[in-house]
């Protein structure tokens, strides 16, 4: 005799979606502060958004964002600047 199939799994629960909440605080994060947030945010973004069947884009430009900050980061340093951000000179 044949196993009947499994039931499907369960849709995701109500206001548990944080894709949103993760891609703007990687964006904020990676732009203004600390790109390792920034990347770090936008990877919880992306991982629920392929959970919750929805854009990756946010958590993409967070990851982005926060590879630049940390570039930018270090050229700046290399530059023998000690002060970070440069805009307070």
């Amino acid at each position: 005799m044949h196993a009947p199939f499994p039931p499907p799994p369960p849709p995701p629960a109500v206001g548990r979606d944080r894709t949103t909440l993760w891609g703007v605080l990687g964006i904020v994060f990676g732009l203004f502060c600390c790109g390792i947030l920034g990347i770090v945010f936008g990877v919880l973004s992306i991982r629920d958004a392929r959970r919750n069947g929805k854009s990756q884009l946010l958590g993409w430009l967070a990851i982005a964002f926060g590879v630049i900050n940390i570039v930018a980061s270090a050229i700046v340093r290399a530059r023998g600047n000690s002060y970070y951000p440069y805009w307070y000179r």
